[in-house]
């Protein structure tokens, strides 16, 4: 039996495109393709319509071996048995809740029956609810989800067609570098989630090269940061100075416990998000995979 290539495909951070760039998969002696989606479908890989988020692309199917997306849905799409959540990495990202310049949204109380954009059962959906419902009841929090994924909100608030977006990684550093104001972080974790059963070896040889990709980011981002425009349509290109963005998602090699998991899943419950379609067994041992060994 021939034994499959590991695919990895990049997710809106610089980790993968470092380890591809200093080698650091080869030397672990990965057999692997490098998928890329976002450049090369100029950005529609991530927009696909209405309330259509990170769970519905796990429920569509992911084709890579390993991918990545907010802890929240992440957990619950492995409860549902969409893959496993590799409980040996989570990372944080930067994210916040942006408005134009001349909005007169000033604090975060302002926001207050603002539209504010997000992806539909994505980190930006959870997280500005997290933020946001510490200034104001939930009836006055207006999220709305017709503008789809990450690129697609972005257009939105370039063009003015948008009252608040909430953005995070590359998007939120291109947001802040083109002037509009950031009235609240909203920053959040990703988890990692398995698809189908690939070799753990082949596991642990690329989540080694991450990590050794996540020191070189550490020591140096001003030499990493370019890559960010391997992860923006080429529509952006000539308005983006990376130089001026910091580094974005940081992976920690620390162990996504099944306390963390319990607690984000009841938060979850409460607030109603999956309340039309379930959440799962929400059991932590069949939802997870442990840290290879």
């Amino acid at each position: 039996m021939i034994k499959k290539k590991f695919i990895i495909e990049p997710h809106f951070r610089l980790h993968e495109w470092v380890a591809e760039e200093k080698g650091y998969f080869k030397a672990e002696g990965l057999d692997y393709v490098f998928q890329e989606l976002i450049q090369s479908s100029d950005g529609t890989h991530h927009y696909k319509g209405d309330r259509i988020g990170a769970m519905q692309s796990f429920e569509r199917g992911r084709t890579s071996d390993v991918s990545c997306a907010c802890h929240w849905t992440v957990g619950v799409a492995a409860s549902k048995g969409k893959g496993r959540l590799y409980a040996g990495v989570y990372s944080v990202a930067p994210a916040g809740v942006f408005v134009p310049t001349d909005s007169p949204v000033r604090k975060p109380e302002d926001l207050a029956g603002v539209p504010i954009a997000v992806g539909y059962q994505s980190g930006s959906h959870y997280s500005t609810i997290q933020a946001l419902e510490q200034y104001m009841p939930a009836d006055k929090i207006n999220l709305t989800y017709a503008d789809g994924m990450l690129f697609h909100r972005l257009d939105q608030l370039i063009e003015g067609k948008a009252q608040a977006s909430a953005l995070f990684s590359g998007p939120y550093y291109f947001a802040e570098q083109l002037g509009f104001r950031k009235i609240i972080d909203t920053t959040f974790m990703i988890a990692t989630m398995v698809t189908g059963d690939p070799d753990r070896e082949d596991l642990r040889k690329f989540f080694r090269a991450l990590r050794r990709a996540q020191r070189d980011i550490d020591l140096r981002p001003d030499l990493y940061t370019h890559y960010y425009k391997r992860e923006f349509p080429t529509r952006y290109h000539a308005m983006m100075d990376t130089r001026r963005w910091g580094p974005g998602e940081r992976l920690v090699f620390e162990t996504y416990t099944k306390e963390v998991y319990e607690e984000t899943f009841k938060w979850i419950a409460d607030h109603g998000i999956f309340a039309d379609t379930g959440m799962g067994s929400g059991t932590y041992e069949d939802a997870v995979i442990a840290a290879a060994p």
